[in-house]
């Protein structure tokens, strides 16, 4: 997949937008349904700071354990 993947919402600054960085990567490490790649923060035309990121789509079933 090579679509970029917004994630919800503008900040006023760019370390609001680094933290939603961090919680895009962990949450998706936690739920293990997909990686996201290329996780990046953009500006907006506005001046506001946004996230955007691709997913590597790799399912891991809830009950599989990882090693």
């Amino acid at each position: 997949m090579d679509e970029w993947v917004y994630f919800a919402g503008l900040y006023e600054s760019k370390f609001e937008a680094y933290c939603a960085v961090m919680w895009v990567e962990a949450d998706e490490r936690i739920r293990r349904t997909a990686r996201p790649t290329d996780v990046e923060i953009y500006r907006a035309r506005s001046g506001k700071y946004g996230v955007r990121f691709r997913r590597e789509d790799a399912f891991v079933p809830a009950n599989k354990v990882l090693t």
